[in-house]
Parts: structure tokens; C-alpha cells; sequence
């Protein structure tokens, strides 16, 4: 559900292992599926046959629902889908953002599995995604999330299932927080981005935020959550952020749900987040000069 970049790896990697898989998507999407869904690494590329539908209904049946939409809509997909959900089906949320599990189970009336997805890909064109790096996934634990990354690890995507998916979400929020504004305000990748003079140093002042919020939220951040931020750059040297790609093709990007979302949360707390703060008003206002 929300067949954008996430949507689509992980929809070809079902397809691929044999799944009867349905993209629901918008209607570009739908008419370029017709000829299958396209993989490109740097290997080459492959395609495979999969079903496309614009409409909602195309959860019927299913046995495992991803919803990959934006943090915008999610409580929208929810509505959507809910009445066309099985009974015993399990429905991840693979979204940026440590909240979206409970606003998706608060509207379609179930528990919903939470997942952390590391992941760097893009859409090269509708039905036709770029696979950058990695693809591992951490599920939150129980019987659906259990029975869902057994299906996604003999499809050849590690998929592990862990009592602390929500420290994995914040320590990815934390992540996205010191990358993605910066990456779509610039639209640097991250390679060129982490050379940039005081980059190293803005990025840690929004972690440091980012941690002090977390540990009020009762949560603990990995002590080494900066080296990995900064290692993103290493491994992802040409991938720029969700951000970055929402921004430049003119859409309305997830910025609220994550450096908006520490400023939030720090409020709550009193906890000042000045940088957080000024990161998410500049794309804020960077979104309403791009219409």
C-alpha cells in the first residue's frame, strides 16, 4: 500500500521469490506495471510480473500488507484499507517516523507491526525503482511480525524480528533527522553533502537534540548514533534523502513526522531544539516555494 521506492524493492523481492504481489499505487504506476516491475542495481536489471491497482480494495485476500505511504497519509491509508483487510492478515508499517504503528492501528482497529527499514533506493520511473544499498529490515516482535519476516527472509531480504524495533525507529529518526533536511535543502547527495564546511558539526548539534528528546521519551539511543550518522555517508555516498527527492519533484515531504516531530516532542518535555527547529521551517518554507 504506497508503491513508491520502499514499496516497490521490497514488492519486487516477493515477486521475485514467487508471491503473488499487488502494488497499490497512483495511476502511472498501475499503467507501467503492465510491462512488470522493474529492479535496477548495479548489477543490471531485472523485471517481474506483479498486479497494479490504484484502489484500496487491492489489500483483499492479502495475507501480509506493507504500507509504505508517506507519514502524511497515514491515518488516509488506514481508512482506506480497513474495510478491505482479512482477518488474520499482518499489516507492517515500513515509514519513517517512530509513530506511525500506533496512528495506522488506532484507525484500522488492530495491532500493527512496526519496522525500521534500511534502505536506500529511489524511483527511476513509475514501475521502475533504483536500488542504491542494503534492504535489511527490524520487525517488532510478536506472531505477526514473526510470521511476516519469515516470508520476507526466504525471499532473500534480512528481515530480523527484535524487542527493541523502537529504539531501531528512533535510532533511524536520529538519522533522518541529521540527513534528509540538509540533503533536500541542498540537493546534495550524501557523498558530496558530509564534505561540506560545518556539515559534521551541524549534524551532531541536531543529534545531540534528537538523543535528549529520545531519553525523555524513555527510549535509548545507541551511544554511537553519531558515527553512524556520519557513516552514512561512506556507504551511501550517491543516495540523497526521501526528502530531497519529495522536494525536488515538487511534492510535500515527511519533514513534520521527523525533525518536526523532535520539535514536538521536545516541547512536550521542555527540551529546547533549536536546530531541529530551523531545519524543519526551512523545508517547510522551502516546500511553499516549490508550490
Amino acid at each position: 500500500m504506497g508503491a513508491g521506492a520502499v514499496g516497490c524493492y521490497y514488492g519486487f523481492r516477493l515477486a521475485r521469490a514467487g508471491h503473488p504481489v499487488t502494488l497499490i499505487g497512483r495511476p502511472a504506476l498501475v499503467e507501467a506495471a503492465a510491462d512488470g516491475l522493474v529492479l535496477e542495481t548495479g548489477g543490471g536489471r531485472a523485471a517481474v510480473p506483479v498486479t497494479a491497482t490504484a484502489e484500496a480494495a487491492g489489500v483483499a485476500g492479502a495475507d501480509l500488507v506493507l504500507v509504505c505511504v508517506k507519514s502524511t497519509d497515514t491515518e488516509a491509508a488506514g481508512r482506506a484499507i480497513a474495510p478491505h483487510l482479512a482477518p488474520g492478515a499482518a499489516v507492517l508499517s515500513l515509514q519513517n517516523g517512530v509513530d506511525n504503528a500506533a496512528r495506522l492501528g488506532a484507525v484500522i482497529g488492530r495491532p500493527v507491526v512496526p519496522v525500521a527499514v534500511y534502505v536506500a533506493v529511489e524511483m527511476a520511473g513509475p514501475a521502475h525503482v533504483r536500488h542504491h544499498g542494503r534492504g535489511d529490515l527490524i520487525l517488532g516482535a510478536g506472531e505477526p511480525g514473526a510470521r511476516a519476516a519469515a516470508i520476507l527472509a526466504a525471499a532473500g531480504v534480512d528481515a530480523a524480528v527484535s524487542e527493541r524495533a523502537m529504539e531501531a525507529l528512533w535510532g533511524k529518526l536520529v538519522v533522518n533527522c541529521a540527513w534528509n533536511a540538509l540533503s533536500a535543502l541542498t540537493q546534495f547527495s550524501y557523498g558530496r553533502l558530509l564534505d561540506g564546511a560545518g556539515v559534521r558539526e551541524a549534524m551532531a548539534d541536531a543529534v545531540a537534540e534528537c538523543v535528549a528528546v529520545a531519553r525523555a521519551d524513555g527510549v535509548a539511543v545507541p551511544g554511537d548514533i553519531l558515527e553512524t550518522v556520519y557513516g552514512i555517508g561512506a556507504a551511501m555516498p550517491d543516495q540523497r534523502s526521501s526528502t530531497a527527492q519529495d522536494l525536488g519533484r515538487g511534492r510535500r515531504s515527511e519533514i513534520d513526522h521527523l525533525n518536526g516531530y523532535v520539535v514536538r516532542r521536545g516541547a512536550a518535555h521542555g527540551i529546547p531544539t533549536p536546530v531541529n527547529r530551523l531545519l524543519h521551517t526551512l523545508v517547510r518554507l522551502a516546500e511553499a516555494g516549490r508550490g
